[in-house]
């Protein structure tokens, strides 16, 4: 009888190919970014758990957060946010006059995404939010593509808003991506399912500081706003595949909103920070006061994130807009 020891075992094996072996490394290398993610994910909603209630709307989650009584407020946030840009510095001041609803976007934050991403299908969850709301005619408030999403309602929805006031809103097609936001310019739904779950978290852990600098600028960035605005819900893969989502689909809907401006019936306030050096107030804020009858255009000290940095001027330009014989 042979006897083999373990060395001749070895010997006996064919070789392993390189490309078996390759694919094996990059497969746990997946994995392990899998799992990072997940573990991340799971230590962001500890940090930045869910604040408010959940509704189904046409099958799909929605999360808002609803606080005081009176002349009801919509409020929506914009591209890569949830509700707590809002929550961090304007609902303890506006819910002591109104009943604020503040919602997290198809998508965003803590709500299930919908089959179509772009502004107008955005806008359709909304006004069927505000009906389940039994909401008459609110003041609808949108941030950045927010803002867009309030514009689309007040065009496709116009029975359902009582007027709109747009803080720093995307109005017209971007030419080019804003550079803070390019690392979420991906096409596909597969590739942005993929970097979701591979690449984005560690490398949204990295650039946060920086990107927060950026959006923030030229206003400092609140030492708490990863967890009392919410920031720190960018680092998840749902935050990053929901934000690419609308990103892709930003200007699907834009060009035709654009011409249907000089139509728009509500009443509509629009207010930017000066150093906006995310979208520029001229071409965002003053093109559409120019085309738009019923719009008027607001300039304050600041920049992009004025709902948190420049909280009095937005409170006190609202209070303009909720005051007696105003639309709400």
């Amino acid at each position: 009888m042979t006897h083999m020891n373990e060395n001749d075992h070895a010997a006996s094996r064919p070789p392993r190919h390189p490309a078996a072996r390759a694919a094996g490394i990059a497969l746990s290398v997946v994995a392990g970014l899998a799992l990072f993610a997940r573990l991340a994910a799971n230590r962001v909603e500890r940090r930045v758990p869910a604040d408010g209630r959940f509704i189904d709307i046409d099958g799909r989650r929605v999360h808002y957060l609803e606080r005081g009584t009176g002349p009801a407020i919509v409020m929506i946030h914009g591209l890569g946010g949830q509700m707590r840009n809002f929550g961090y510095a304007l609902l303890d001041r506006l819910s002591a006059d109104h009943r604020v609803i503040l919602i997290d976007r198809p998508g965003s934050g803590y709500s299930a995404p919908i089959a179509q991403a772009n502004i107008r299908a955005q806008a359709a969850h909304v006004a069927a939010f505000i009906t389940a709301m039994g909401l008459d005619r609110p003041l609808v408030v949108g941030h950045s593509l927010g803002g867009a999403i309030a514009l689309a309602l007040a065009l496709d929805h116009p029975q359902q808003v009582g007027g709109l006031a747009l803080i720093a809103p995307l109005t017209q097609p971007l030419a080019t991506v804003p550079q803070v936001v390019a690392t979420r310019a991906i096409a596909t739904q597969v590739m942005r399912s993929v970097l979701a779950w591979t690449v984005a978290t560690p490398a949204a852990l990295l650039a946060r500081p920086s990107g927060a600098r950026m959006v923030f600028a030229p206003d400092p960035v609140p030492d708490d706003f990863a967890t009392r605005g919410g920031g720190a819900l960018i680092g998840r893969p749902s935050a990053f595949a929901g934000a690419a989502a609308d990103l892709a689909a930003a200007n699907a809907d834009l060009p035709a909103m654009v011409a249907r401006y000089p139509s728009l019936s509500v009443p509509t306030a629009i207010l930017f920070g000066r150093d906006d050096a995310v979208l520029d107030p001229v071409t965002h804020g003053r093109r559409l006061a120019n085309a738009c009858p019923a719009a008027a255009l607001t300039l304050v000290a600041g920049g992009h994130m004025i709902p948190v940095t420049r909280p009095d001027d937005v409170v006190t330009w609202l209070s303009t807009l909720t005051k007696p014989g105003a639309p709400v």
